[in-house]
């Protein structure tokens, strides 16, 4: 059975007049100030959940008193912490959460929400009452902790999520448009490749409302896309560049960001052991991220113009595959001499970023890709890696990063590794030749840059944050769909500038 591409969230029925308790710390809320929450458990929901408060709302009927029950559960308040509490509910026994939100700030309030829907498995619904604070945070939280993926099957919504609050419906909408995006880039990366080939990935990006060009292998052999074609063609799915573009009224400037579309990666010649061949199907996480955002700007009214490109091809083994020691010239006429065929998420990069340099004029350039085993060395699984020619453009992408949960650290371009892709034979190596210089990371990262034209830029590898990590409480096991969050936050803060 075809796999889905979409992921049904849980519905998200919302109640008005009601707001929540203060967070940990501040002054409890009155029924008269802030409205009150409704006696007993909703018939269409088996769990109330509630922050930590001395005073719950009196409409709550609980065994003891709510400060005598947190402190026999010698409960802090922690984001994550949840006491359950048993209550009659009719002829029946309900349960409320108190969960606690720590200090309240967008990262406590995002891993709070993941562990209050986390604690509504196996049931049908969970009625909410928001925390104060940034609402949406703890909305994506509770809405990425109940995502899954099962091959073959058709996605329903694991428990229905009721959240109950006053004034917060905006961010609410907002935390459900971002929380389905980064749905969808999970959904896509987790595809088996049996189902995902290039031409699949080019239908997908059809399919998010805004205008698309998907060049084929002809089209790509015509117009010199020379590092596409080469990665392709020992595969019987045929390459292709995907091109989706965002162009809303009066937008101020042009972003171009580019992902990287490798649908499977056995390595090529140059063969991966079976156990790293096994989770290649992410490999193309950075397209998948690419189509998420470019199909989310509308809803959040983003009014930069954007352009994406995802490079797509399936790097496979075969009599036609490339091989060790071919030349081939990128898009704009540059040789490579590849000394690994394994390394080849850069050479479809590069195709994808000298055209959008020669083609689209963009004022500023960001790639994202699963691009070297080494970032995840040197940064483990929750942080992601940020190179950039440009200061500026390096602080707004770590700043997104910090206010989405999807942190990066920054990383050195440095000139002195610039002779590790001498060739003899070429204008460059894909990789360092031998092994004076060592720093994969760095050299990928100083081999995309001479495709850029000189503008701004910036390189994102996800090749360790991309598949697993903690991700604040959010991870549910494969892709994760990181860089969605913080592409959507820091193109959103761009038209504000």
């Amino acid at each position: 059975m075809p796999i889905s591409p979409y992921l049904l969230l849980p519905r998200v029925p919302y109640a008005q007049g009601l707001s929540a308790a203060p967070p940990a710390g501040a002054a409890p809320a009155t029924g008269e100030e802030t409205g009150t929450v409704p006696s007993g458990l909703p018939g269409d929901a088996e769990l109330l959940a509630v922050p930590f408060a001395e005073d719950l709302a009196p409409e709550i009927e609980l065994p003891v008193p709510a400060a005598a029950l947190l402190a026999h559960h010698k409960a802090k308040g922690e984001a994550g912490e949840i006491v359950e509490v048993p209550v009659a509910n009719g002829d029946a026994v309900g349960r409320v959460l108190l969960y606690g939100v720590g200090d309240g700030s967008a990262t406590a309030l995002r891993k709070a929400g993941a562990a209050v829907a986390r604690r509504g498995k196996g049931r049908d619904a969970i009625r909410i009452v928001l925390p104060g604070g940034p609402v949406a945070a703890f909305v994506e939280g509770a809405l990425l902790a109940t995502y899954t993926f099962r091959a073959g099957e058709a996605k329903s919504a694991p428990v229905t999520l009721e959240f109950v609050g006053e004034g917060v419906e905006a961010e609410v909408a907002e935390a459900e448009v971002i929380a389905g995006a980064v749905a969808l880039a999970r959904d896509l990366a987790n595809t088996p490749s049996s189902v995902k080939s290039p031409a699949w990935l080019a239908e997908r990006a059809a399919e998010q409302g805004v205008a698309v060009r998907v060049w084929d292998e002809r089209e790509l052999r015509s117009g010199g896309f020379g590092g596409i074609l080469a990665v392709g063609q020992g595969s019987v799915h045929p390459p292709r560049l995907i091109q989706l573009s965002y162009e809303p009224e009066d937008a101020t400037g042009h972003v171009v960001l580019v992902g990287k579309g490798i649908t499977y990666d056995t390595g090529g010649i140059s063969l991966k052991p079976t156990s790293n061949m096994v989770f290649m199907k992410t490999d193309m996480a950075g397209g998948a991220v690419v189509i998420a955002v470019l199909g989310a700007l509308a809803a959040l009214g983003v009014r930069v113009r954007v352009t994406g490109l995802v490079a797509a091809a399936e790097n496979a083994f075969s009599g036609t595959a490339q091989r060790p020691s071919d030349v081939i010239t990128q898009y704009g006429g540059r040789t490579v001499e590849v000394l690994n065929t394994d390394a080849e998420g850069r050479l479809v990069l590069a195709d994808a970023l000298a055209y959008a340099d020669a083609e689209l004029d963009p004022d500023v350039m960001v790639d994202i890709a699963t691009l070297t085993g080494a970032i995840g060395i040197a940064l483990g699984k929750d942080l992601g890696a940020v190179f950039a020619s440009d200061d500026e453009l390096a602080d707004e992408l770590a700043g997104a990063g910090t206010t989405s949960g999807e942190r990066l650290w920054r990383m050195p371009l440095i000139e002195d590794y610039v002779p590790a892709l001498d060739s003899s034979v070429a204008d460059m190596t894909n990789i360092e030749a031998g092994s004076t210089y060592g720093a994969g990371s760095i050299t990928a990262a100083l081999f995309l840059r001479e495709f850029t034209g000189g503008r701004p830029w910036a390189h994102l590898d996800i090749a360790g944050v991309g598949r697993s990590g903690a991700d604040e409480g959010v991870f549910s096991k494969g892709a994760t769909g990181f860089g969605v969050r913080l592409l959507l936050e820091w193109l959103s803060g761009l038209q504000k500038r």
